[in-house]
């Protein structure tokens, strides 16, 4: 092997000992086998690695280059399973109706984008069956606080021009409940939804159980499975406001250093959830992770 025969491909399906990869620079995706030496390595979609043609015009994966970041959530076995690798920004979808909103969960998520340093968006769907209004109520909350807020219709194309503007250049995971659109979302912005056969090493056709990527402009798109179950990193109970950041700059006016903001007299962000500065909801939201058993340890949601 010279190095000459050696690319760099990106990740964009993952069967049992191979992957469907794309190579730098192209756009179609090639199967590739994993080496026997890399038989315990577990690939994500976004994962870059290093890939060898062979003469019978097979490809192998020869090697993983390091992960900047790892999306992973929690089986419900209670295994730990990695959805991506790489993403620099999580995308959250949500409906407007049917199913309704979930805000605890919509907190939760973007508590853990800021647990990990990857920026949270927030992208909804079904306004033309909740109206407007709707759409309104939910960005008055979350634009305030840094995290883009963009409507989009996929199956009328409105919304869709801006979406693929912002996610231009991007390494981004599409996250939401079922039902909600990311699928429809991801295949007007270009994805498809398989993307080919895993039979001759893997576990067979890739379908919407598995997370999928497709290449944007300088960037990448993953499409994840429903949300399942997400862990927010061990963490002592006194950091968990500053993942809330509308709670941090309040947090420092509270008459105790180690407030928790619960129960504490002279709490000034109470203060400013009663005053209308915090949402109720994103209060609400923190209460119940700051109450749950076993913060120290990672809460799952």
């Amino acid at each position: 092997m010279t190095a000459s025969q050696v690319r760099r491909a990106r990740v964009i399906a993952v069967g049992r000992n191979a992957a469907w990869v794309v190579r730098e620079g192209e756009r179609e995706p090639v199967l590739a086998a994993l080496r026997k030496t890399l038989a315990r390595t577990v690939l994500a979609p976004g994962d870059m690695v290093a890939i060898q043609a062979l003469d019978d015009d097979r490809v192998v994966i020869d090697g993983v280059e390091p992960r900047s970041f790892a999306l992973i959530r929690r089986t419900g076995g209670g295994r730990t399973k990695t959805m991506a690798a790489n993403v620099e920004t999580m995308a959250i979808v949500v409906a407007l109706t049917d199913p309704p909103p979930s805000l605890p969960m919509l907190d939760h998520l973007i508590a853990f984008a800021v647990q990990h340093e990857v920026e949270a968006a927030l992208i909804l769907t079904k306004a033309d069956l909740a109206g407007t209004a709707a759409a309104d109520r939910i960005a008055a909350i979350y634009a305030p606080l840094g995290v883009p807020v963009l409507v989009v219709q996929p199956k009328t194309g409105a919304g869709v021009d801006a979406l693929q503007a912002y996610l231009t250049g991007r390494h981004a995971l599409l996250v939401g409940n079922s039902g909600v659109g990311k699928s429809s979302i991801f295949r007007a912005l270009g994805g498809t939804a398989t993307v080919g056969d895993l039979s001759r090493f893997g576990r067979g056709r890739q379908t919407t159980t598995s997370a999928r990527l497709f290449q944007t402009e300088n960037g990448f798109l993953v499409d994840s499975p429903g949300i399942g179950e997400f862990i927010l990193d061990p963490m002592p109970p006194a950091e968990l406001p500053q993942l809330f950041v509308e709670m941090r700059e309040p947090a420092t006016r509270c008459r105790f250093d180690d407030c928790r903001h619960l129960h504490e007299p002279d709490c000034a962000v109470r203060e400013a959830v009663a005053e209308g500065r915090i949402a109720a909801s994103r209060y609400q939201s923190y209460r119940e992770l700051a109450t749950a058993p076993g913060l120290h340890s990672g809460r799952i949601f």
